[in-house]
């Protein structure tokens, strides 16, 4: 097999050497009960996000079989972030090289048992972007190996839909998109462009509102507010001014994003600024989905016809008595009462095992067993 640049990543493959059912690698014996059997076939599925980045491997579920429940998934790893327009492309593709390396190792397999890889990244959002990744991917893996790249948010839709593309997501995290897909293949998002083009029902947007409103209130331009203790309290600072150093030190969106607690327990205090701008937050996530579900049609010409729509990340999470999840669907609803909220039951990684599941079986033209509502 061809040696990429990161050739060394690789070399389990080689010390591996099956002995009388047990795995021997530099004169240590594996527990043979804790590995896969080496022939099996495998799927990878992985989530490439800002904030971190997660591969499962996964075996092949015969296509004509139901999927299980729970899903089997041999091995997980995790790593940091793999968007290439945060950490440029050269360490995203050593990131995610090195997390599907950490999971075959994980599943005591090797990329020749991988049949179909689904890589679904933050950051493409143009064919040239799949282009440049599945040339990538094809000097790692064998030529048997199907391959497909996705936009982050595919993965996420898939997870509550267990791999059917139809309906729409909502990603509200360090960042925030809407992505949605119809039965016959049409696809749309919104937002999804990064805090400096206004993601601003994101965990970035909230919390970098709610740093601008202290600073604000500090030198007499907005109204006081107790986010100012509070995230003074949080960072271990003592004056507003402090701030100022703090963010620009290091602006990672991550970084920034992880303020949203404080403005959460600050708007469930009262506070009104806090409640504003969760509110504002809402009304951005809210229009986001609405723009894609128009676009799309998924609501039917009266606007009542059923879709899912699928929930993920922690701003959407339940937050006590302010539930931004909770009210970015109220607040759809009202114009889509045909939609159909779904917390997935598994992460994105698995979701992008599935999609890789369902295009190899759509490509052995056999239809699923399984409805995206199972």
């Amino acid at each position: 097999m061809k040696r990429y640049r990161n050739g060394e990543i690789w070399d389990f493959e080689h010390e591996k050497i099956a002995v009388g059912g047990a795995f021997i690698r530099e004169n240590s014996i594996f527990n043979v009960n804790k590995m896969t059997h080496s022939g099996r076939k495998v799927i990878l599925g992985i989530d490439g996000g800002t904030t971190s980045t997660v591969c499962v491997c996964m075996p092949l579920i015969p296509f004509t079989q139901p999927l299980p429940d729970p899903l089997p998934v041999l091995a997980r790893a995790v790593a940091g972030c793999s968007n290439h327009n945060s950490v440029g492309e050269s360490a995203a593709r050593d990131t995610l090289e090195q997390v599907m390396a950490d999971a075959l190792t994980k599943a005591a397999s090797t990329r020749s048992a991988v049949q179909a890889v689904c890589l679904s990244v933050a950051g493409v959002n143009h064919p040239t972007d799949q282009d440049r990744i599945l040339n990538w991917l094809r000097e790692i893996f064998p030529s048997h190996v199907r391959l497909f790249v996705q936009n982050d948010a595919v993965a996420a839709l898939a997870s509550g839909t267990m791999g059917k593309l139809h309906g729409c997501v909502l990603i509200a995290s360090t960042g925030t998109i809407a992505y949605g897909f119809t039965e016959d293949g049409r696809e749309a998002w919104a937002a999804g462009a990064g805090p400096i083009l206004g993601d601003w029902g994101s965990g970035y947007g909230i919390a970098a509102q709610a740093l601008t409103a202290v600073i604000r209130a500090h030198d007499g331009r907005g109204p006081q507010t107790s986010l100012t203790l509070g995230i003074l309290h949080k960072l271990n600072l003592s004056s507003p001014d402090e701030l100022i150093g703090w963010t620009y030190a290091d602006p990672s969106w991550a970084r920034i994003a992880a303020l949203v607690p404080v403005v959460v327990s600050s708007a469930e205090a009262g506070d009104l600024v806090a409640n504003k701008i969760l509110h504002d937050a809402v009304q951005e996530l809210s229009s986001s989905v609405k723009a894609v579900v128009q676009r799309l049609d998924l609501c039917g010409e009266d606007g009542k016809d059923y879709f899912p729509l699928v929930m993920v990340g922690g701003v959407l999470d339940a937050n006590k008595r302010w539930d931004i999840g909770n009210e970015v669907m109220n607040c759809i609803s009202k114009d889509f009462p045909g939609v159909r909220p779904i917390r997935p039951k598994v992460e994105p990684a698995v979701g992008a095992a599935l999609l890789a599941w369902n295009f190899l079986m759509r490509e052995c033209h056999q239809e699923p067993l399984t409805s995206y509502y199972s």
